[in-house]
């Protein structure tokens, strides 16, 4: 198993629907809304690296409109 925290920016508007999307990407567990530099804070909770570098790499950045940047720890 691996998990990963991943650090969002995100359009301000848009900020609702990008937690609506974020939640329902397969193997992430947990969203939370955050204070400080990154707007959001998401928990990756995956079998392995292959499939956390699609979500992080594929499907994050691609297809979720209005994440603007993201860091994976």
């Amino acid at each position: 198993m691996v998990t990963a925290i991943v650090l969002i920016n995100v359009e301000r508007p848009k900020l609702k629907q990008v937690i609506d999307s974020i939640l329902e990407t397969e193997g992430v567990t947990e969203v939370y809304a955050v204070a400080g530099e990154y707007d959001l804070v998401a928990i990756v909770r995956v079998a392995d690296n292959t499939s956390l570098s699609k979500i992080v790499v594929d499907k994050m950045p691609h297809h979720i409109p209005g994440l603007t940047h993201a860091k994976t720890l």
